[in-house]
């Protein structure tokens, strides 16, 4: 038997199109599929040949909920890059404030908020 691995993520986000745009420039992504959704809403899926985020906004945005109805919210996500250095340097060239970096074991990792309430992870265990 293989082992298990996560396919992809469903978030919901307030503009999919923006934030599928920002990875696949800072990460090397591609959208892999976009289109209507779940109660007249819309996804996009971005990420590599193997796994991926789908970023999901509903039809209409509300503050406090949206229409999965679940108490787990995102802390951040998490994603691994070959150079954290240049990675970072991408991140500050489009204007984003990164923050809480960290050096210790098993890797380096800095973050910075792509969109509201989404909060990105980078880490580098070169």
């Amino acid at each position: 038997m293989t082992t298990a691995y996560l396919e992809h993520a469903n978030i919901t986000v307030e503009n999919p199109d923006e934030l599928a745009s920002l990875l696949c420039t800072l990460f090397g992504w591609k959208v892999r599929w976009s289109g209507g959704a779940k109660n007249d809403g819309y996804t996009v899926h971005v990420g590599n040949d193997k796994d991926y985020l789908a970023l999901y906004r509903p039809k209409t945005i509300n503050d406090i909920e949206s229409d999965y109805k679940t108490l787990a919210n995102i802390n951040h996500i998490g994603i691994v890059v070959p150079n954290l250095d240049e990675t970072e340097q991408r991140v500050l060239a489009l204007n984003f404030n990164t923050f809480n970096h960290g050096d210790y074991e098993p890797g380096r990792r800095f973050y910075f908020m792509a969109q509201q309430n989404i909060e990105i992870e980078v880490v580098s265990y070169n």
